[in-house]
């Protein structure tokens, strides 16, 4: 059976695209510096998901979302796979939340300042105290009804397998006594076929990673979510089993392998013992239209 060769984006819409992206996020730098923080928290997170959704309308990548909670569960951790540097705008048009990010992000030219001030959580890494700390902060954040979005994984893959969850990671999750939601996400091409064109891997660069984007002539995104999991009288360790259990069945993918000897939660492992290389910090589906 041979394989659906797509036609090439003409290089005028690739270029259009790359241009009305820079002009979108400049523009998301002029509501975060002027009237952002000022805005009641729902309005926030309607402001978010507008914009969002906007962003991955001008690339061309439209959101597939099925089982999204309704109403979300109080004290929520969304736990996803991370692909993308994508990802969080695809997450951020359908889940009201933050995300929690590694701290190099802050000082991302533009897009930096932009994630910061919407509400970012940071962890350093290499720093327990600090680890700590962001901890207390995340979890705070979920007694208050926010909504905290993490990739346990610590870094990016093609989107064709599943890395071990770092469960320091849900710690938080316990200590608001909260609920853990996972969540698949996956990229499609213009025939529903999974594709690697927004994988952010390797020694690519942002800027190359974009021009891909722009260069696919349709892209999709499936959020996939699984039931709730609640954390209480529960380890993190076989909760981020669980959670790895019910990605990788939403993706189609097995579960990430252990070897002997391998755990996901090295005694006394801060959140920050993670390393994310590339994080930003997968029934018919509802479209979400821009």
């Amino acid at each position: 059976m041979t394989a659906r060769k797509a036609r090439p984006t003409p290089l005028a819409v690739r270029v259009s695209r790359i241009g009305r992206l820079a002009l979108h996020l400049f523009r998301g730098l002029w509501i975060v510096h002027t009237r952002y923080g000022r805005l009641p928290l729902e309005r926030q997170h309607r402001e978010l998901q507008r914009w969002s959704r906007k962003l991955l309308a001008i690339l061309a990548v439209q959101v597939h979302r099925h089982d999204v909670p309704d109403p979300w569960p109080a004290r929520c951790m969304v736990v996803l796979n991370h692909v993308s540097w994508l990802d969080i705008f695809a997450v951020y048009a359908v889940v009201p939340g933050v995300f929690v990010a590694k701290s190099e992000i802050a000082g991302w030219p533009l897009v930096g300042s932009l994630v910061s001030r919407v509400g970012t959580l940071y962890i350093e890494r290499g720093n327990r105290g600090h680890a700590r700390r962001t901890n207390h902060r995340i979890a705070e954040k979920m007694a208050e009804g926010e909504i905290v979005c993490v990739c346990p994984e610590g870094t990016t893959t093609d989107g064709r397998e599943l890395k071990p969850f770092h469960a320091a990671l849900l710690q938080p999750a316990l200590e608001a006594q909260g609920v853990l939601q996972p969540l698949a996400l996956r990229y499609v091409d213009a025939h529903g076929e999974q594709t690697t064109v927004p994988a952010y891997v390797g020694e690519q660069s942002l800027l190359a990673s974009m021009w891909a984007i722009a260069s696919a002539r349709r892209l999709g995104v499936e959020l996939r979510f699984g039931p709730p999991l609640a954390v209480i009288g529960r380890h993190r360790r076989d909760l981020a089993r669980d959670c790895e259990e019910a990605i990788a069945a939403r993706l189609g993918v097995p579960p990430p392998h252990r070897g002997a000897g391998t755990r996901a939660d090295p005694p006394g492992a801060p959140p920050s013992a993670s390393h994310p290389t590339r994080s930003p910090y997968p029934a018919q589906a509802d479209r979400v239209s821009p």
